[in-house]
């Protein structure tokens, strides 16, 4: 099952890039047919999942691969990996439905969609170090070609390179940091599972301090941190709309997903010892991601800044639940949940916010929103999909971010209780900056020029309806979603011990 959703894309890549002249609305008929299978596939396993507790993986598929080096290819999910892997499933096959200018090379542009879902499935449900870094580095050939090829304006290719040498090297020296963590094995092995009932680096020591500073530094250019956030912003602004909601959506969510996977369970001693630096890198993420996007008059960069906002948010919530202090564990698992919850509800916002900023590119060429206004009466349902998405994206109850958000600061004021009211800043600026946006976007007078304003075409105002509802489902009923995470959310607090 697990493997079929991920090979499946890749098979289905192969066929539109070998039929290259392939009429465009078949290409895209042939993507979405495709890219459903996944989604179909991770329902199922949703199904089959039984929650329980302890650190547990399941619906494993194993094959020896590169037997003398310890490596198999290992598949499997537990109550981390499965809603990213649904995340992903979902927002791939609303990205490819989703209208956008193919430039006459519809065949080739959704070949790269699925060869990156393909990729990004890898990630999530590998269970094998060097299988996870293997999918980890093809993540950045298809969002490269992605961004370069069919990117706006004359800086894409740029962009695309700032992205794929940046990124490139943060994987080189988190792949450094693998090979520290495999040749501490013994056996030596790649099977995540054995190393984290190993913990090979349990010692401490300086070894175990440039392992983990090696990891931080690969997972903390793609989550992104502050300062080594600055590939971000422009690859948002210059890539397709799609793309960028997958780059947002799915792509950010593997450094944060390596943080918990890699970082905090293989090595929780040396974890909660740099608990602390890492949470206040979450909250200088939290207030400048906040503030540099509260300047923004440009609509992409303003939503690109406030993702580096919002994972500032789940490192804070991992960083808490790292942080053993006596008497806090229930905290820390709330904490733990929250960033998990926070990953796959910052995924359908943002996702349906740069799908939205995408709409409004493919009817005025532009992003400025000082040369856009008053688009409520012409623009309903792109009114009301931007307006649900950022009230979720500034934590009003009843949508995912509230949800998310609640419990890291209930978690981390518990451990953290300063760096939690300075955090507390990034909601108000967060606030200010998405009410700013709607009133410049959508209410005052309608420009004369936008007189014309072409409704949504049909798969635009679908998409935006299943993201959205997504949104209002997590935000209302979190049951199904948090049954799935907090078992896993006891585990990895029970692994990291008590003081």
């Amino acid at each position: 099952m697990l493997t079929a959703s991920i090979f499946i894309p890749l098979g289905g890549a192969g066929l539109l890039w070998l039929r290259r002249d392939m009429e465009p609305r078949l290409a895209r008929l042939i993507a979405l047919g495709v890219s459903m299978v996944p989604l179909i596939l991770m329902a199922a396993a949703w199904i089959r999942f039984q929650p329980g507790p302890g650190l547990h993986f399941q619906l494993i598929e194993s094959v020896p691969w590169i037997p003398t080096l310890g490596v198999s290819y290992r598949v499997g999910v537990d109550g981390l990996s499965l809603p990213l892997a649904a995340l992903t499933a979902l927002l791939f096959t609303v990205s490819i439905a989703y209208p956008v200018d193919l430039k006459g090379r519809a065949a080739e542009y959704f070949g790269f969609f699925l060869f990156l879902e393909f990729a990004s499935l890898g990630v999530f449900l590998a269970l094998d170090l060097f299988l996870f870094y293997v999918f980890w580095d093809l993540t950045l050939v298809g969002m490269y070609f992605l961004i370069g090829v069919w990117g706006h304006g004359e800086e894409a290719r740029r962009a695309a390179l700032k992205f794929f040498l940046y990124t490139l090297a943060g994987s080189l020296v988190m792949l450094l940091a693998i090979l520290g963590l495999y040749l501490a094995t013994e056996p030596r092995t790649f099977d995540m599972a054995e190393i984290i009932r190993q913990r090979p680096l349990a010692g401490g020591g300086l070894r175990a301090s440039l392992v983990f500073l090696g990891l931080a530094i690969g997972f903390g250019i793609k989550t992104p941190l502050v300062p080594v956030h600055t590939w971000l912003p422009p690859a948002h602004v210059d890539a397709p709309a799609p793309a960028s909601a997958i780059l947002a959506g799915v792509l950010l969510k593997m450094g944060t997903y390596g943080f918990v996977r890699i970082s905090l369970s293989m090595m929780p001693e040396t974890f909660r010892r740099y608990a602390l630096p890492l949470a206040i890198f979450a909250v200088v993420s939290i207030v400048y991601g906040a503030l540099v996007a509260l300047a923004q008059p440009n609509l992409k960069r303003r939503i690109a800044y406030t993702s580096v906002n919002h994972m500032g948010y789940t490192i804070l919530g991992i960083a808490a639940a790292g942080a053993v202090v006596l008497g806090s564990e229930t905290a820390r698992a709330l904490a733990m949940t929250g960033a998990i919850v926070e990953m796959v509800a910052h995924g359908v916002i943002t996702g349906a916010l740069f799908l939205i900023s995408g709409s409004i590119w493919q009817r005025a060429k532009t992003y400025e929103i000082d040369e856009l206004g008053g688009l409520a009466g012409r623009a309903p349902w792109l009114t009301a999909a931007a307006s649900v998405a950022a009230f979720a994206s500034l934590g009003l109850p009843g949508l995912a971010g509230f949800v998310a958000e609640f419990q890291i600061f209930v978690g981390t004021f518990a451990v953290y209780p300063v760096l939690a009211g300075i955090a507390l800043l990034g909601i108000i600026i967060t606030a200010a900056l998405f009410l700013l946006m709607l009133q410049r976007l959508f209410l005052g007078d309608l420009p004369e020029r936008w007189a014309d304003w072409p409704r949504l075409e049909r798969s635009e105002r679908w998409g935006l309806a299943v993201l959205i509802l997504f949104i209002i489902l997590i935000g209302v009923v979190p049951a199904p979603l948090l049954a799935v995470i907090q078992p896993t959310a006891d585990a990895l607090i029970e692994l990291l011990g008590t003081p």
